[in-house]
């Protein structure tokens, strides 16, 4: 919860791959929330009150989860509608060629977005999603310690700093710093 806020302040990007994890730990610990209060929230250097928040956020999202369904895969429908609104942004920055930064960081990246979704069988319409999905991929194999191709390392580079500008720019337009 501290973590998540801090993220979705600051960085909606790298918040979105963070709430992706914390749906994966919630499953891995099969949506008992006393092995997540044993395992994580009892990791908090923090006091009771604000670890009894956390272990409350955690409880919230076992039952968002319950309720949409997606206790073995998916992602909840608050974090959708954040990548939508992502997607969304970049569709903006795109059409209305003010962004000469962006639109060239999209064009380094689109080759390898094509590639990822013709390898992954996987052709959402959201460009964006799939910059996630392979940035998340790429986190899960690490953790995994699996060796990761250079041409894998590289494609992901590009999605990450896209990903980045895009949370950038976001980060502006909800601070009123910038207008499309």
């Amino acid at each position: 919860m501290i973590i998540a806020r801090d993220k979705k302040q600051n960085n909606i990007a790298e918040y979105v791959l963070y709430i992706w994890q914390i749906e994966d730990l919630i499953r891995a610990h099969d949506f008992n929330i006393e092995k997540i209060e044993a395992n994580i929230v009892r990791g908090f250097d923090q006091p009771g009150s604000v670890r009894k928040e956390i272990k409350d956020w955690y409880a919230n999202l076992i039952v968002m989860m319950h309720e949409e369904g997606i206790m073995k895969k998916g992602h909840l429908l608050f974090i959708k509608n954040t990548v939508n609104e992502l997607h969304d942004l970049h569709l903006r920055l795109l059409h209305h060629k003010k962004d000469a930064a962006y639109i060239d960081q999209y064009r380094g990246a689109k080759v390898n977005i094509d590639e990822f979704e013709r390898k992954t069988a996987q052709k959402s319409g959201n460009e964006i999603e799939t910059c996630f999905n392979g940035l998340y991929g790429l986190l899960l194999l690490r953790l995994q310690k699996k060796q990761i191709c250079t041409e894998t390392t590289n494609a992901m580079a590009t999605f990450s700093k896209l990903l980045a500008l895009l949370a950038h720019k976001y980060k502006q337009v909800e601070e009123g710093e910038y207008e499309l």
